[in-house]
């Protein structure tokens, strides 16, 4: 009978000798609550968090960026942050798709790591014990979110037709080249810069990319930015929850591996989060009077990613003082500074994403070049003898290249989103005409997220027709329009 087992089942420990079930396993169950953060996490968080007249807008674009990015990572983008090397910032393009590929053993081709430089290896090359296909799969949901991120700095009035070529560009000219410079093996990587799991490739990227791109789309329409209320806060707990514990997934498939600092991360992950989420309500009450369920939100997510460049390298002491610094911080900045600093709030970041990720994503970069500890360091990182400022000897110079990492992605951002957004605006427009401004979903996708009255549904005969122009229409008491 065993003749007619296939030989992938008949090794109870591992098939192929390199496989470990185990690190495969976490890796794929990782990838998939990291991929539940967008879908449908980010899905029903920015359904909800928007104003009732564009959660079918915004829901929209998260779903269009999970779906785009997936057919762009397999394609070519994949190659272009992990495969080998073209240029110090990026790989080669090309697919992953081939079977004889996707099925061999998992390798990160330009991480290898010489000692100063020079020919004696220091760390070899990134091989986890898992198929390219684990490795594709997991890399790609970290590749979706960040577009995603991104988007919330534009919802609530970027045509869906620009977002939908913005987001395979974007995804090609940025996120490959911050992907491929800090983990790939690009020159970050090689010089020592430590992004644990995306505080910079993911976070300043997409909050910098946001903030930029939310400049060239311009601002909603007025009436949305003077009151732009949830339409359903409950909804954007469960949203909030899901990224709260996919963060799990999110930093504990950092090290490739179900090791030990996969354990550290995860443990810190959520001691930073719920630190910084005690500490933004405990400044809502404090300053406002009341604690705000969308503030906890928000300090939940700045703890989150606080954390994440330095997740598993730092203390569990290390993650309470970061949490502490993300919870208020990023606040401030938030609170004070974006309400008194006037060329802020001319640009219309809807979410706040330039403080809850590029604040908080370098606030994470330069803290876990204070507090990146030893041991924890030469367990992961492939320049040996890294440390934070803390543990004295080179520990300042660590300081010193996370500040130039953080740098590289601000700089490469801010730019290459300037070139994506003028290239597709002379094509298409990056805004919603002003009238299709003042209905919101009906107008962009001829749907609306509820059956009830409120700004954003069908026009009746008295109230709307001769303002817009608009054909007259009447509502029946089932919902269904008819023409009068």
């Amino acid at each position: 009978m065993a003749d007619f087992v296939p030989s992938a089942y008949r090794n109870s420990t591992s098939s192929p000798d390199w496989l470990n079930k185990g690190d495969n396993a976490w890796q794929m169950v990782s990838a998939t609550v990291v991929g539940l953060q967008s879908v449908p996490g980010m899905v029903i968080l920015y359904g909800s968090i928007v104003k009732k007249k564009w959660a079918i807008n915004s829901a929209f674009m998260a779903l269009y960026s999970f779906a785009a990015v997936w057919i762009c990572w397999v394609a070519w983008a994949y190659n272009m942050s992990f495969g080998e090397k073209l240029l110090p910032i990026w790989g080669k393009a090309k697919p992953a798709l081939g079977q004889s590929d996707l099925i061999a053993q998992s390798t990160l081709p330009a991480t290898t790591h010489y000692f100063k430089g020079g020919d004696v290896v220091e760390t070899p090359m990134v091989s986890p014990f898992f198929p390219l296909a684990t490795m594709v799969y997991f890399q790609c949901v970290f590749a979706a979110i960040t577009v995603i991120l991104l988007a919330g700095a534009l919802l609530g009035r970027m045509n869906i037709k620009a977002w939908m070529a913005f987001v395979p560009l974007w995804l090609t000219f940025s996120y490959t080249v911050g992907a491929f410079s800090l983990w790939g093996g690009g020159f970050l990587f090689h010089w020592g810069v430590i992004d644990f799991c995306g505080g910079y490739v993911i976070h300043v990227a997409s909050g910098v990319s946001g903030f930029t791109a939310a400049y060239w789309v311009g601002p909603r329409a007025q009436v949305d930015r003077n009151r732009f209320p949830p339409n359903n806060v409950l909804l954007v707990l469960a949203g909030a929850g899901l990224l709260w514990l996919g963060w799990s997934g999110f930093n504990g498939g950092g090290p490739y591996s179900a090791n030990v600092i996969s354990s550290m991360a995860v443990l810190n992950t959520h001691i930073c989060a719920s630190t910084s989420l005690l500490t933004w309500t405990t400044l809502d009450a404090i300053f406002f009077g009341k604690p705000s369920v969308i503030g906890a939100v928000q300090g939940m997510m700045t703890g989150l990613v606080c954390i994440t460049p330095g997740a598993g390298v730092v203390q569990g002491w290390a993650a309470i003082v970061m949490g502490v610094l993300s919870g208020s911080i990023p606040w401030y900045t938030m609170m004070v500074v974006h309400k008194k600093w006037s060329p802020l709030q001319k640009i219309d970041d809807t979410l706040g994403v330039i403080h809850t990720h590029a604040v908080a994503g370098v606030l994470g970069g330069i803290t876990t070049g204070l507090f990146a500890e030893p041991v924890l360091c030469n367990l992961f990182l492939p320049v040996t003898n890294s440390r934070g400022v803390i543990y004295g000897g080179v520990g300042w110079y660590q300081l010193v290249k996370q500040m130039v990492g953080a740098s590289f992605i601000i700089g490469w951002n801010v730019v290459v989103t300037s070139i994506i957004c003028i290239v597709i605006s002379l094509v298409i427009p990056l805004r919603i005409p002003d009238e299709e401004l003042m209905i919101g979903d009906d107008a962009v996708h001829g749907e609306e997220a509820y059956a009830l009255w409120g700004d954003g549904e069908l026009y009746d005969t008295t109230r709307h027709s001769d303002e817009y122009n608009m054909p007259q229409v009447g509502v029946l008491a089932t919902g269904v329009t008819q023409n009068m």
